[in-house]
């Protein structure tokens, strides 16, 4: 299990990391909500297995981290470690999307049992099929027909981001906001930039996969994913 600790004490930081690697964890840590978010931008959609995450940090907040998570689509469990108890501060807490707030000091095996409770909630399918194209969460490659398609983890994040959709329209803006954590500038073309990208390496496998919907965005299209390469073909042919 990949965790990000995120917590601005270093004897703290440094006695829950030695914890939760013995428990058979693998731990990162940050200092702050800004090294968080640089971290969870860094790593991808998906690439922790949970947070755990500290009120009151330096500068942003851990509610601040929390709410750009969930507006960039990053459904990656939180529960909040904290100082804070009173209540409308924990209802704030899961109102806003984390899994399970607790009160520090606390039981380091209590808060075991609540990571393990967490884990079995959020179980997460390691495989995400459009059509005949997979996206494998866990190595965040995507292959066809067994066969790896070479990619960016900016563009895997792209894919992945449409792929949730599940066929809905996504708005430059909105991708802006899931993908790169931007607030839309209308004068910036990097979506249209990567989508254009993501449909060279995506040519011969799925060229028709992503679909563009002129003066709204883009959306995937599943019936686009060609079972065949143009190149298996021709090596078929007499």
């Amino acid at each position: 299990m990949n965790l990000l600790l995120v917590d601005d004490d270093p004897k703290f930081r440094g006695f829950m990391r030695k914890g939760l690697e013995e428990s058979g964890m693998q731990v990162e840590t940050a200092e702050s909500a800004e090294r968080a978010d640089q971290l969870l931008r860094e790593r991808g959609l998906d690439a922790f297995d949970l947070l755990l995450l500290d009120v009151m940090l330096p500068g942003n907040s851990g509610w601040d981290v929390l709410a750009g998570m969930r507006r960039r689509g990053d459904l990656t469990p939180v529960i909040f470690l904290t100082a804070r108890s009173a209540v409308e501060e924990r209802v704030k807490g899961l109102s806003l999307g984390a899994d399970d707030y607790i009160i520090k000091p606390f039981e380091f095996s209590e808060l075991l049992a609540r990571i393990e409770a967490v884990r079995r909630r959020n179980a997460r399918p390691s495989t995400l099929a459009v059509g005949s194209l997979i996206l494998d969460l866990e190595r965040r490659v995507a292959e066809c027909r067994g066969v790896r398609i070479e990619m960016s983890p900016r563009e895997f994040d792209l894919l992945l981001v449409l792929a949730r959709a599940k066929g809905r329209v996504l708005t430059r803006a909105e991708l802006l906001e899931k993908v790169w954590g931007m607030s839309f500038d209308p004068g910036t073309n990097v979506v249209n930039v990567v989508v254009a990208r993501l449909r060279r390496r995506l040519e011969g496998w799925a060229p028709q996969l992503i679909r563009t919907v002129v003066g709204e965005g883009y959306a995937l299209d599943p019936s686009g994913a060609a079972l065949r390469r143009p190149a298996d073909d021709a090596g078929d042919a007499p």
